[in-house]
């Protein structure tokens, strides 16, 4: 019974103090202690410096702020590194080209045959060719109008009232090429050879009526 009563107090000396070492000593401080006793005392012990060990484990709310800032950083990282879309480059407008009416003339690639002219007596070269005569018709075509405006397109005779490169008489004919027709050098030739095709044939013939009259 008195042993019984040695090992409570014990009990409450560890539950109190939360000492294994000073537990131990009470359940052991009878002058003859039992096999018992002893391991108990053993047990105590062991677990006082179990509880000891936890002491040297720093807490783990220590490492929170850490992680949750490694988290924000690389989150923005992370937005960093999301490139914007570039925006989609336009397509360029087709170029609208026409021959006859309309709102505008013919555009004209120059032909490589026709690289000893330059400006708009290689653009007249290039639509001769274009409309089936050769580059002989092609120099009959240059006299004629070198002599008419010196294929100016803004030449205007005065005292007549012909206009343009092939010198159309009114000039507002040429509209019926394109509405472009005071400005368009292209305009001026197609509607100049379609005259020169039904009134004399070939730019050639029209160069020989010029060269007998004066004028064609």
């Amino acid at each position: 019974m008195v042993r019984n009563r040695v090992f409570a107090s014990a009990a409450a000396v560890l539950v109190a103090l939360g000492s294994g070492s000073s537990a131990s000593a009470a359940i052991i401080s009878t002058d003859d202690p039992t096999a018992e006793e002893l391991l108990a005392a053993e047990i105590v012990a062991d677990a006082g410096d179990a509880d000891r060990q936890w002491d040297q484990v720093d807490a783990m709310e220590s490492i929170l702020p850490v992680k949750e800032q490694g988290t924000a950083d690389a989150a923005k990282a992370e937005a960093a590194e999301v490139p914007e879309p570039e925006p989609e480059p336009e397509e360029p407008a087709a170029e609208e080209s026409s021959s006859g009416s309309g709102d505008s003339g013919p555009s004209v690639e120059v032909s490589a045959d026709c690289s000893e002219y330059s400006g708009n007596k290689a653009v007249g070269c290039t639509m001769t060719l274009e409309a089936g005569w050769d580059m002989n018709e092609v120099g009959c075509l240059v006299n004629l109008w070198d002599r008419e405006s010196g294929w100016n397109e803004t030449a205007s005779n005065p005292s007549s009232g012909a206009y343009g490169i092939p010198q159309s008489l009114p000039g507002d004919k040429m509209a019926s090429h394109g509405d472009d027709w005071q400005t368009n050098p292209a305009t001026q030739i197609a509607w100049g050879l379609d005259y020169i095709e039904g009134r004399y044939g070939s730019p050639c013939g029209a160069w020989s009526h010029s060269e007998s009259n004066g004028w064609y």
